[in-house]
Formats: C-alpha cells, structure tokens, sequence
C-alpha cells in the first residue's frame, strides 16, 4: 500500500516530466522547424541557405530566417515618423504604410494594418504559448507577431522587428 505522501510525490514526478517533454522542444524551434514550416509553404522568392546568408546581415537572417527578435528599443525604425513604406528587407515587398503606423510603447514598430496582399499569418506555438507570427507572403521571411491590443479601425497590433524591414519615405 503507498502513502498519500508517495502517491502526490510520484504524480508530481509524472507531470513534471510529461511538462518538460511536452514543453521543451517548443522552447527552441530552431532551424530545422523553421525550414519545416517554409517548406510546407511555396514562396515566389526563395534562395538556398548560403544565398539568404549573403543578402542579408547577420542580424536580419537571425530574425527573417530562423524567426529571431531583436531587442526592444534598439530599431531605429521605432522612431521612423516621415510617410513612407515599410518593406521587407529580404525581397523589397511593400509590407506596411507609414499611415498605420503607431506607438504601442512595445519597443518594436506597430502597425494596425498591413497593406493589401503583404503579409500571411500562421500559428506560433514557441516558447509554450500560442501566437500568430506574421511573415512576408512573397519570401516567407519573419516579420513579428500580430496580437488584438491594437487600436482602431482594426484592433490589431501587428508588432514588427524593425531589422525584418526597410524604410523608403516618400518622395518630397
């Protein structure tokens, strides 16, 4: 016959286990998930791994290839007022107008919309919760995340790292 004591101590020992099984792997998707999920989508433009390495800075390939974040505050496209278009810096699609563009005090460019036929969503399970990470419909590259904090029209904030863009003002 077990004790109550041994009883709570093994289930405790089960579930601790079943969590760090079951969270574990989603806490560091890596590459290999990365490619996966790309894999399972055709893009318009695509590059080998070497070619991407070469186009973009270390930084940015962290970011729009192996879905990376980069640190709060440290875009200087945070502080980007002037009209103009985002783009992505990894095929030069028009993502974002400046006219959707707000503070959300986050550290990250916000934008309550995209442009029309710009960006594709699709479900991040990372780091044991659950968000939409959004990404250039043209190259695949990670963008962000859109969440439903933002303001109106739309109600969402899509939360963008400034390194997965570029910035081409209008002209004067």
């Amino acid at each position: 016959m077990f004790s109550r004591r041994q009883i709570l101590v093994a289930s405790g020992g089960l579930g601790l286990a079943a969590l760090v099984a079951g969270v574990l792997p989603k806490l560091s998707p890596g590459t290999a998930l990365v490619e996966q999920a790309q894999a399972d989508e055709a893009f318009e433009v695509t590059h080998s791994d070497s070619e991407w390495h070469s186009l973009l800075s270390d930084e940015q390939y962290a970011i729009l290839r192996e879905e990376g974040t980069e640190r709060a505050y440290t875009s200087p496209l945070n502080n980007e007022h002037r009209s103009g278009t985002f783009a992505c810096a990894g095929c030069a699609l028009a993502l974002f107008s400046s006219a959707t563009k707000f503070d959300s005090h986050t550290g990250w460019p916000s934008f309550w919309a995209p442009l029309e036929q710009a960006v594709a969503t699709r479900q991040d399970r990372s780091f044991g919760m659950v968000r939409n990470e959004v990404h250039c419909r043209r190259c695949g590259g990670h963008l962000g995340h859109v969440f439903d904090d933002g303001p109106k029209p739309t109600g969402l904030r899509y939360c963008m790292n400034g390194l997965a863009m570029t910035f081409k003002p209008v002209a004067a």
